[in-house]
């Protein structure tokens, strides 16, 4: 019940409400501090001049905030109103719970009525303490504000449950602290005169007894308030306006001010609120279960902290004693470290502690506030204030969801001692991780007699220093392109051996490699200068060939099993540099008329080469050639081919041109220019074609000088 009282206290005064009132913005104030605060507005304020000049809205009309000074800027609490002549500027007062309030603008003239019904100065503003909003009152002032019933009745408990201990009323001379309370004698008994005076036997044995304050409660439980309309006071509330979120009587539907909202009747929206905030504190009051493990598992974590501390510090002397004399030189600077790890975890968590417990104090503290106002018997007063109460339940919730439960500091002390140094390095000694779980690794070793190139390809190995004592979960193998370009990751993985394929033929590459594991990476190793072949050795392929190819000379030689066009690829692809390559014809029957060229890898496989724009060819038979691509054939040349006669490609890519050659002849003029890219040799053939591919040779002498002339 303690941490309820805050809900109890008004914000102006910092005492308990006595006759509160509910503001529109649903904060309830003291009736006699709400007038205390009351500032007078200048005449063309008011809501009778604003419904004159056709701008009032409402009963309650929100003060421009251009128009009124809301902070000081000192303080940055209330200030005065300071914006007519009407309002002298006065400073700000503040509260006993550090509100800051509007004093009244002028004295109270001198009354004897009630301050419910002294009459309220003219044009009067009022501001909510709580949430700054500013509103100016009607003709009927403070009396246009309902009073919050259901609040003086939980602040009555309250209040009761305070009070001194029940006594025994039985007792002849000092009276006794009572133990229990019989409900049918409607008696508080000590234990001595329970058992002397009501034994639980014959008729007594029926009779219920509960403890003194459940006992004191339920003397107080008195009949329901009837409640009475704040514009009409001899008619009670009997239905509630869902658009406006007020009981209303049966006098306010007459008068029509209703006519348009829907109304339903006060009981049903009384059980269906009281169901809502119900519903809402069982959400609440997991989030208060969760807080209060927390705060368990926090205090726990302190012991644990201490623990692990003295644990650490014991290995920590132990190694630094096993060193000679400049370790302990050493060894203070590194307990020193540990203490203010030590230090600092414990702050974190004690901060977090404090920080929980004053948020569970206030959930909790709203949890029997709500709970007390459920109890409450009056429908009306109920719901003039459980809308708010659910928003501030589900609001709360909200705060508890947002990682407050998660610890901010862990309990383990992550630090380890590196003692594997020569003596000679102990002046270095220190941490190797101060805030990770582990070292990173060592810089991996490039094993140079295991590294090698073949044609476009490359192969590296790597391993782990000797003395390595952090093992690695995998390592970053990098290129540059080629031409001194930055570096790319090529491999990523657990492996310490990688072949790179799809390099530039005669090309110089740089590369290196580094480890990495949870807590981070190692520094890179030596770069390794690799260069690839400068010529091409390869053979065709079998797996992107068409299922018709035949295979054999160690896939050099390849035929075909249709009568119909069959393509095959070479295993090796090129975009940089002049690649030359020759193909013999073994077999030559009934004048077919195969294909030679470049293509991509995704080219058609079932047509002859060039029928697509994946191809560049030159087709030929025994009399003739064509160049062809995307099914386009130009430069029909005189010449054929014939058992034995030998095909040459020439690919410049130094030049972006492709070139046919015939027995040592070029064969028609440049076949095509301006490609660039990848390519892959290829041929087009049928059954009656056997083709033997040769690699690895240089570019024809007449075509370099031709070349360098150029």
């Amino acid at each position: 019940m303690e941490e309820m009282e805050e809900e109890l206290k008004c914000p102006v005064c910092g005492s308990f409400y006595r006759e509160p009132i509910i503001l529109p913005c649903s904060h309830n104030l003291c009736q006699a501090c709400a007038r205390n605060i009351l500032v007078q507005t200048p005449e063309s304020e008011s809501p009778q001049s604003r419904r004159a000049s056709g701008s009032g809205v409402s009963d309650y009309d929100y003060l421009d905030l251009d128009k009124m000074s809301l902070y000081s800027e000192a303080d940055s609490g209330y200030g005065s109103y300071g914006g007519f002549a009407s309002a002298p500027t006065t400073p700000c007062q503040k509260s006993p719970n550090g509100v800051r309030v509007f004093p009244p603008a002028m004295p109270p003239p001198p009354t004897h009525l009630s301050p419910a019904l002294a009459p309220v100065p003219r044009n009067s503003c009022i501001t909510c303490p709580q949430c700054h909003r500013s509103l100016i009152l009607d003709d009927r002032g403070l009396r246009g504000f309902p009073k919050n019933r259901v609040l003086e009745g939980v602040i009555d408990r309250y209040q009761q449950s305070k009070a001194a201990a029940l006594k025994c009323q039985l007792c002849e001379k000092a009276p006794k602290e009572a133990t229990v309370m019989c409900e049918q004698c409607d008696v508080f008994y000590c234990d001595p005169c329970r058992l002397r005076c009501h034994p639980p036997r014959g008729p007594l044995a029926k009779h219920r007894l509960v403890p003194p304050a459940q006992g004191r409660v339920s003397r107080r439980l008195s009949p329901r308030k009837v409640s009475t309309c704040t514009d009409h006071e001899l008619e009670n509330h009997s239905m509630y306006c869902v658009q406006c979120k007020m009981p209303v009587c049966y006098q306010c539907l007459e008068e029509g001010k209703h006519s348009s909202h829907e109304v339903k009747a006060l009981g049903a929206m009384w059980k269906l609120h009281k169901n809502q905030l119900s519903q809402a504190l069982n959400g609440l009051s997991d989030r208060a279960k969760e807080a209060k493990e927390f705060l368990v598992q926090l205090r726990n974590m302190v012991q644990q902290i201490q623990e692990n501390s003295v644990e650490f510090e014991a290995c920590l002397v132990a190694q630094c004693d096993a060193l000679i004399d400049a370790l302990n030189r050493r060894k203070a600077q590194l307990l020193a470290r540990v203490n203010k790890e030590h230090e600092h975890k414990l702050k974190v968590v004690r901060d977090q502690i404090s920080h929980c417990t004053v948020k569970l104090r206030q959930t909790t503290g709203l949890m029997e506030y709500c709970l007390e106002v459920i109890k409450e018997n009056d429908p009306s007063g109920f719901l003039q204030i459980s809308d708010a109460l659910i928003r501030r339940v589900h609001l709360t919730e909200d705060q508890w969801g947002k990682g407050t439960l998660t610890p901010r500091m862990t309990t383990d002390f992550d630090l380890s001692l590196d003692n594997s140094p020569l003596l000679q390095s102990i002046h270095q000694l220190d941490f190797v991780q101060v805030k990770a779980s582990s070292p990173v690794p060592a810089t991996p070793i490039l094993q140079l007699e295991e590294c090698c190139t073949h044609n476009n390809s490359a192969t590296l190995s790597w391993k782990q220093p000797p003395l390595s004592t952090v093992p690695a979960d995998g390592y970053i193998l990098e290129l540059d392109d080629g031409s001194g370009g930055q570096f790319r990751e090529v491999y990523v993985g657990k492996e310490t051996m990688c072949t790179v394929d799809g390099l530039h033929f005669n090309s110089t590459y740089n590369a290196r490699v580094k480890a990495f594991n949870k807590t981070g990476v190692s520094p890179y190793s030596k770069t390794l200068v690799l260069q690839t072949s400068e010529v091409a050795w390869f053979a065709f392929d079998p797996g992107s060939a068409h299922s018709d190819i035949i295979f054999s000379n160690d896939n050099l030689t390849v035929t075909c099993s249709s009568y119909d066009d069959r393509v095959v690829l070479g295993k090796t692809g090129f975009s940089k540099g002049v690649h030359y390559w020759e193909l013999t014809i073994d077999r030559y029957d009934n004048h077919p008329d195969p294909a030679f060229g470049v293509a991509r890898m995704d080219v058609m496989k079932d047509v002859m080469l060039g029928k697509d724009d994946k191809a560049w060819a030159m087709y030929v038979d025994n009399n003739r050639s064509w160049f062809m691509h995307n099914n386009s054939h130009t430069n029909r040349t005189e010449g054929g081919i014939s058992k034995g006669a030998t095909i040459g490609v020439l690919l410049d890519l130094n030049r972006k041109t492709l070139t046919f050659f015939i027995n040592d002849e070029q064969q028609g003029p440049i076949a095509f220019e301006n490609v660039e890219g990848m390519f892959f040799p290829a041929v087009s053939l049928n059954r009656n074609v056997q083709v033997t591919l040769h690699t690895g040779l240089p570019v024809p002498d007449f075509y370099s000088s031709r070349a360098s002339i150029a």
